[in-house]
């Protein structure tokens, strides 16, 4: 099969051709339609996050039909269309699993960074940890939803946004573009800072209430803030933007350096800081309906096969302009 792997240098990708994976007994072996393209496969392919599998297939917002399974899988029936996402498997036996915090487990394992993902025609994924995706639904749609889409999803409920607040969203790529949505559709004005004209261009188009530079001071107070661009230097200016008993939520898997806090101009009168680390397949399941129901659509640009290197670098660049999806199996390209 086709497929594009990590090389083992900072910022190494090539294609290649690799046997089709044998899936376990408690897998599915997937026929990839689409694949959604990630900040954190960039993360992945530069080495900004630990290795955890030399020469791995990135990619972990895969939509594609059920082809193969293991014989311990049950639910899940051949020519089924799944999505598979950044959670792979849990141990489902330490604290934190058995607390419904499965996102924490410290044996946690992920698509497309300790085993092979998407950005290939076939992938292996624990039949427990897909999500079922209508047979009727544009695939491509539904590709950005399963890591963009949840990982907002997420830091937005540890936001506690007040009905009808003012959110602060610091960079406005894939996850960011569809968490504005979901904000502005539960009644949120939405303030973004970012860098990019294209991306300060698809914040206006969404209905953002004002649009500026990544740090720009906003024209009114926030009552919370999510950070979605990995620059540790926007945490002080996230959280001075933000009211006394405010919060800001930093939605990365990796971030650079944040500077020197000053107590009582970003922490003092209860503001709190908070972090988002992956996902549990509740939050997949209740985001996923919670998009069906609103009718949540990414601004979507498809990208040819051949060229998911090409892809990376935007998103390496800032060039990528919403979200990015890899056609992976043969088909029409839609309007």
């Amino acid at each position: 099969m086709r497929a594009w792997r990590t090389t083992g240098t900072s910022g190494g990708l090539e294609q290649v051709r690799v046997p089709v994976p044998e899936p376990s007994v408690d897998e599915v072996l997937v026929e990839v339609e689409v694949c959604g393209v990630c900040r954190t496969d960039l993360h992945v392919v530069d080495h900004e996050i630990p290795v955890h599998r030399p020469h791995v297939i990135p990619g972990h917002q895969a939509v594609g039909r059920v082809v193969g399974r293991g014989t311990a899988v049950t639910g899940v029936a051949l020519g089924d269309r799944v999505g598979v996402a950044w959670l792979r498997r849990t141990c489902g036996q330490c604290a934190f699993c058995r607390r419904g915090a499965e996102n924490l487990c410290p044996h946690s394992e992920y698509t497309g960074w300790d085993a092979d993902g998407g950005f290939a025609e076939y992938l292996t994924a624990p039949a427990a940890y897909v999500y079922p995706v209508d047979g009727d639904v544009d695939p491509v749609r539904i590709a950005p939803l399963l890591c963009a889409g949840i990982i907002g999803y997420r830091a937005l409920r540890r936001a506690n946004l007040p009905p009808g607040g003012n959110l602060g969203i610091y960079g406005f790529g894939s996850s960011a573009h569809v968490t504005a949505q979901l904000a502005m559709a539960g009644g949120a004005r939405v303030f973004a800072m970012t860098r990019g004209e294209q991306n300060r261009a698809l914040a206006r188009e969404l209905g953002a209430t004002f649009v500026g530079d990544e740090a720009e001071r906003p024209p009114e107070p926030l009552d919370a803030a999510i950070v979605f661009a990995p620059a540790g230097g926007l945490v002080p200016v996230a959280l001075a933007a933000t009211v006394s008993g405010g919060t800001v939520v930093l939605a990365g898997i990796e971030m650079s350096d944040i500077p020197s806090l000053v107590y009582e101009d970003s922490l003092f009168r209860e503001r709190d800081l908070r972090t988002v680390t992956a996902n549990t397949r509740e939050d997949g399941t209740r985001f996923l309906a919670l998009a069906r129901t609103l009718h949540l659509r990414p601004r979507v640009t498809v990208v040819p096969f051949d060229d998911v290197a090409e892809a990376i670098d935007r998103v390496r660049s800032g060039r990528a302009g919403g979200s990015l999806v890899v056609r992976v199996a043969p088909g029409d390209v839609p309007a």
